[in-house]
């Protein structure tokens, strides 16, 4: 009994055991070696909680969004002009300074057909991919994995695997701290494990299960050893994300063979005081974000790197009565890369004169920018991943 409550408490330290356990094909990573120079890199940042789009990027001269929000609404004076009629959030301050480079591109009005309000729904399916009135148990990074087979291909900054990054058979790896997990994992309680298992188990799910732990062992070596070794030198913001980009950037700049870093920045459930949480959020982000940017530039790893932003869900178009906004539907995502095919506002803004029960329509399914990134960036089978052909989008 002892022996299966430490069990439990292996799973439970070992941010990335659960994925070796459902991965009959773990080991094949360790053949690999790392990216080839000039591999393409994605950095997904999610933003839990559901971002409010509308005072991200900002339709300043708009009167229908200052008549909706007249307390929250932020104005030309205060908000970062990206054009005469559009704005950036005043803490975005990096951000703009890409978009005037030409290294910004922002796509707008972007959602699915019959849009679910629910934030573990709605999150599910834009990590599955799935249609609204479907349900799907991997993620759209997942099944490239179960191509690829090779649970290093897709690394997540925390202690808990997305569904996004679960194929089938094959999951990615996650490691919120690589220090804290190579330290568990060479700790007393997994050598004892470890000892336990030749003499006290025969049946074959025992075996199997410490199999995999020299397996998990090694990964937490391999995931540590890189980033100390090949650790950036550049400064990064002492912030939760601000050291997620720090360990991403000294694993692209090391031997890993991870194309894919999946992390997250939240809570943007912004029901109340929505305008000091959000300024605060995106200071974060900001902050990490560019840090980030100048790291891989001064690494001349810009140009490979594409960087975007999603959230489960914007909010609705008016203010509610507790200086915040509600659960809504369409939304913006940015793309960031030293490699942009188009930059800058890659549609118009929302039409705030049409919407359907007080929240914005969608024009573009969110599923074309997953198709666009998977054939255009990873060179994947966009079909194959996604189950249907969605039409690319022109930015890389």
């Amino acid at each position: 009994m002892s022996i299966l409550i430490k069990r439990r408490e292996f799973l439970r330290l070992s941010g990335f055991t659960t994925a070796s356990l459902m991965a009959p094909r773990f080991l094949n990573a360790f053949g690999q070696q790392g990216l080839p120079p000039k591999g393409k890199v994605v950095v997904v940042l999610q933003l839990d909680g559901g971002n409010d789009g509308l005072n991200t990027v900002i339709p300043i001269s708009n009167d229908l969004y200052h008549r909706a929000r007249p307390k929250i609404a932020l104005t030309a004076k205060d908000a970062l002009g990206l054009t005469d009629d559009v704005a950036l959030h005043p803490s975005l301050v990096g951000l703009r300074e890409l978009y005037q480079q030409g290294q910004l591109a922002i796509l707008n009005q972007v959602g699915y057909p019959e849009p679910n309000r629910s934030h573990f729904r709605s999150m599910d399916i834009w990590q599955t991919a799935s249609q609204s009135d479907e349900v799907l148990h991997t993620g759209w990074i997942g099944r490239v994995l179960d191509i690829k087979q090779s649970p290093s291909w897709a690394l997540e900054m925390d202690e808990v695997l997305s569904l996004a990054l679960k194929g089938k058979e094959t999951k990615g790896l996650s490691a919120g701290n690589p220090s804290r997990l190579h330290r568990d994992s060479n700790g007393p309680l997994f050598k004892q494990l470890a000892a336990s298992h030749a003499a006290q188990h025969t049946h074959g799910m025992a075996s199997y299960l410490y199999k995999t732990l020299a397996e998990t062992v090694s990964h937490a070596d391999r995931i540590f050893k890189e980033s100390k070794s090949h650790a950036t030198k550049a400064p990064y913001p002492n912030t939760l994300l601000g050291n997620d980009f720090k360990t991403v950037a000294s694993l692209i700049l090391s031997d890993m063979d991870t194309q894919v870093y999946y992390l997250s920045l939240g809570s943007f459930d912004t029901h109340v005081n929505q305008n000091q949480r959000q300024s605060n959020l995106f200071t974060q982000l900001d902050d990490a974000v560019m840090a980030f940017v100048k790291d891989m530039k001064a690494n001349n790893r810009f140009e490979d790197i594409l960087l975007f932003t999603f959230s489960e869900f914007g909010r609705r178009v008016a203010q509610n009565a507790s200086g915040g906004t509600d659960h809504g539907t369409a939304n913006n995502l940015f793309f960031i890369s030293g490699s942009l095919k188009q930059q800058g506002l890659l549609n118009p803004l929302p039409d705030l004169g049409n919407l359907q029960d007080g929240d914005l329509t969608h024009e573009i399914d969110f599923k074309r920018v997953y198709a666009t990134i998977l054939e255009n960036w990873l060179d994947n089978d966009s079909k194959a991943i996604l189950g249907s052909s969605y039409s690319k989008l022109g930015f890389i």
